[in-house]
């Protein structure tokens, strides 16, 4: 069974940073594209980063230049560097490891941003 477990959400001040940190299934991990996912109240789930084994990324074009994500193989973690936080960031965030017509999901991260 797939186990994908968020961590590092919170709440911060406009202009802030926070790192979030997926650990993942060795087995998922290692053969699954990873990404975060994020979904606002009321609003579609909507991706926001991916990194595939072989180390490409892709961005949402509203986080980039902003957010990065990196992977850990030997910790089988991924995580979500989110500098420049704006309130449209607030969300819950989603870990996600994707493979041709499978997704897994963890539980999710609030993250706020807030004067």
């Amino acid at each position: 069974q797939v186990q994908l477990v968020e961590s590092g959400g919170g709440l911060v001040q406009p202009g802030g940073s926070l790192r979030l940190a997926c650990a993942a299934s060795e087995s998922v991990f290692n053969a699954y594209r990873m990404g975060w996912f994020r979904q606002a109240p009321g609003k579609q789930r909507e991706l926001v980063a991916t990194i595939t084994n072989g180390g490409t990324t892709h961005y949402a074009d509203s986080v980039k230049g902003r957010f990065t994500i990196s992977r850990d193989n030997a910790q089988l973690t991924v995580y979500l560097q989110m500098d420049s936080l704006k309130p449209d960031d607030t969300a819950v965030y989603y870990c996600n490891a994707h493979k041709t017509w499978l997704d897994y999901w963890g539980q999710g991260t609030q993250v706020a941003v807030s004067p």
